[in-house]
């Protein structure tokens, strides 16, 4: 892991999409859940997988596909703590 740089969980993304970004979790098979949020006046659909640590670009895929845009999401954790 390089200096800066947070790694996230699987769990640990799904907590801040329920959290701060309102998404709720509506499935599960194996270990990738979909989830279900509203993002820009859309209704948005994403798939977290449940692994120990995402890939950075794994979670900028994740954050894409949710409408949610890295700096927001990097100043949701932040405040988390």
């Amino acid at each position: 892991m390089s200096k800066g740089r947070k790694v996230f969980s699987g769990d640990q993304v799904i907590s801040l999409l329920t959290r701060k970004f309102g998404f709720e979790r509506i499935s599960q098979k194996g270990s990738h859940v979909k989830m279900r949020g509203e993002a820009r006046g859309r209704t948005m659909i994403t798939i977290v997988p449940l692994h120990k640590e995402l890939a950075v670009g794994t979670l900028h895929g994740v954050l894409e596909l949710a409408g949610i845009a890295k700096k927001e999401f990097l100043a949701a954790a932040r405040k988390k703590r």
